[in-house]
């Protein structure tokens, strides 16, 4: 029996490289179909509202920007119970330990997805509020999705014939190439806070 899978992508693109994980879905959504018992989901910084989605699920397959103290730009590949150590250790953000706790409630409540892979990339910068992936963490989206790609199909689920479906991605209007394109420059826009607020001898 082909096995229900949830494709996720966490994290908040608000600060920079901490968005892999929520391009990466993009990127898929947007170029490859499944059939119906796949769902490909953004579930930014969502939580414990996660928690329906991996009910549904048999296998999990994250996408994340994880802090393993590897070189920037290195993907590494976690399977099964090692999954949850990794979402918590040596986190970047409130996230991180949030998803942590999805797969530890899930556990408690008897319906985590049996098979467990976390595809995560060493970022390069995360202290950027409004920044953009940084050119060495996008470049690894499109090999995170072909390594997804390979343990779909030894689950026995390969791409259909079609578009895929976007309608679990985020508003448009933070969809990658709307969000980093029509961000000001920084004559334009302060980086370190609102001028309006600054005393005039700043």
């Amino acid at each position: 029996m082909t096995p229900s899978v949830l494709v996720l992508g966490i994290g908040n693109v608000l600060w920079a490289d901490e968005g892999f994980g929520v391009r990466c879905v993009e990127r898929l959504a947007q170029t490859t179909a499944f059939g119906p018992n796949v769902k490909v989901l953004d579930g930014g910084t969502q939580g414990l509202y996660l928690l329906p989605f991996l009910e549904e699920a048999d296998a999990l397959i994250v996408f994340d920007a994880v802090d393993y103290g590897l070189p920037a730009g290195t993907l590494k590949i976690v399977e099964d119970q090692d999954v949850p150590s990794f979402m918590g250790a040596k986190k970047m953000s409130l996230h991180q330990t949030g998803f942590q706790d999805v797969i530890a409630t899930a556990q408690l409540m008897g319906y985590c997805p049996e098979r467990l892979v976390l595809i995560g990339c060493q970022p390069v910068e995360l202290e950027d509020y409004g920044g953009g992936l940084r050119d060495l963490v996008a470049a690894r989206i499109d090999p995170a999705i072909e390594i997804a790609m390979q343990k779909l199909a030894e689950m026995g689920i390969h791409p259909i014939e079609g578009e895929g479906d976007t309608s679990n991605l985020a508003d448009p209007s933070i969809l990658r190439s709307a969000y980093e394109d029509g961000r000001p420059s920084e004559e334009d826009a302060c980086r370190t806070g609102d001028h309006r607020f600054f005393p005039e001898s700043a």
